[in-house]
């Protein structure tokens, strides 16, 4: 029943989709926020003003989403987590880890992407997760301890991601920076206005404040 009912909200119109999520779920989802054709259930969702999930998405085992004030999920992502509260022995030393995608004012993740939010991965405002394929991987092996393990990925404001990337957890892309397309990042970097690039990543060249990027006053570039 739970997946029928599941279905039926899916392919709902918006009006009638947000009522439902909202007795169903307890989602808080703003009026003028829009979900397409998409498999949407964390345990919890929170769509501001003007936020939008396109079609063909799914986001599952999460505990939490958050989408700010037009900020935009675009076409078929898939968007994964572990969440909290399970059965399951895996991530049990990490009693404070959080299953969570948090994606700031105006930022957009476009199409084809892959996110793994067994830990939180936060987004920050008027970022561009771009092209295609890419990979933000918070969850691996660890060899040593010989367990799963999990770190957070953290992308600041006005961030450039270029296409087909990798980016693991443990890592923290600086604010106003670009991550060059197919590059690795596997680690923390501090410094803004960097483009980093290569496998693996590594600032390769500094970035002028004058890029017109850095100051735009709204998310969608034409």
């Amino acid at each position: 029943m739970r997946k029928i009912i599941q279905l039926f909200i899916c392919i709902s119109p918006m009006f009638l989709k947000r009522r439902l999520l909202k007795l169903f779920y307890g989602y808080n989802v703003h009026p003028t926020a829009t979900i397409g054709l998409s498999w949407i259930y964390p345990k919890k969702l929170t769509m501001a003003a003007g936020s939008r999930i396109g079609h063909f998405n799914v986001a599952l085992h999460l505990d939490e989403i958050v989408l700010n004030e037009k900020a935009s999920i675009g076409r078929s992502n898939w968007i994964t987590g572990f969440a909290t509260g399970t059965a399951s022995k895996h991530f049990a030393h990490q009693p404070d880890r959080q299953s969570l995608l948090y994606i700031g004012e105006q930022s957009s993740i476009t199409k084809n992407h892959h996110l793994d939010c067994t830990s939180p991965i936060t987004i920050g405002k008027y970022v561009t997760i771009a092209g295609y394929q890419s990979q933000f991987i918070t969850h691996s092996i660890n060899v040593y301890d010989n367990r799963q393990d999990s770190k957070p990925i953290t992308i600041g404001d006005y961030c450039f991601v270029g296409t087909n990337v990798v980016i693991l957890g443990g890592t923290n892309l600086p604010g106003y920076s670009v991550l060059g397309a197919k590059s690795l990042l596997n680690k923390s970097y501090t410094d803004e206005w960097k483009l980093y690039g290569g496998n693996p990543a590594k600032p390769l060249t500094d970035i002028s404040k004058e890029a017109k990027y850095f100051s735009r006053p709204t998310g969608f570039v034409n």
